[in-house]
């Protein structure tokens, strides 16, 4: 991985949109609508950089077109990090329109880990372990999506499921 973030972890502040990338600003290259929860999700639930939430997702902008904020949404995936967004993080990158991680959680941190699923394409599931010390565990989503929770088997494996276009973060029940 010979990324710029793998490589200089402490250095990077990562980020979704900003000022200087909405719409009227000389830089606009605006992410669509759709994919900014993904986008935040990626750069909120994962181990590496420094996230950056920008002030215009969260709370709206305002003008001749103004544009909604994000913040309940954003909220919940803040909560995610903070109270769950801890150990070690195993990546699922095995499809080309649907991606998944577990972060498997620490003693420090009572109750962390999360298995979280993003997919740009159609209704997914992602067959993820999350370690034999969470077997039997029951995992619910916090995004909304599914009522039914998941449970993990003997083993620490369970199938995650993901709406189409969309994320789910699943977290201990």
């Amino acid at each position: 991985d010979d990324t710029l973030i793998s490589r200089h972890v402490l250095s990077c502040a990562t980020f979704v949109d900003n000022h200087d990338s909405q719409p009227g600003q000389a830089l606009q290259s605006w992410v669509q609508d759709w994919f900014k929860p993904l986008a935040y999700a990626l750069i909120l639930l994962r181990q590496d950089g420094y996230p950056c939430v920008f002030y215009g997702d969260y709370y709206g902008i305002g003008g001749d077109e103004p544009i909604p904020g994000k913040q309940n949404t954003l909220d919940k995936l803040l909560a995610a990090r903070l109270h769950h967004a801890y150990g070690e993080q195993v990546d699922y990158f095995d499809h080309p329109n649907a991606i998944a991680w577990v972060r498997l959680g620490d003693e420090a941190h009572g109750n962390s880990g999360l298995a979280c699923v993003i997919t740009n394409g159609e209704d997914t599931a992602k067959r993820m372990c999350l370690g034999g010390l969470n077997a039997g565990t029951v995992w619910r989503d916090i995004t909304g999506s599914y009522s039914e929770p998941v449970v993990l088997d003997e083993g620490g494996w369970a199938d995650f499921p993901c709406k189409g276009g969309s994320l789910s973060v699943w977290i201990k029940a």
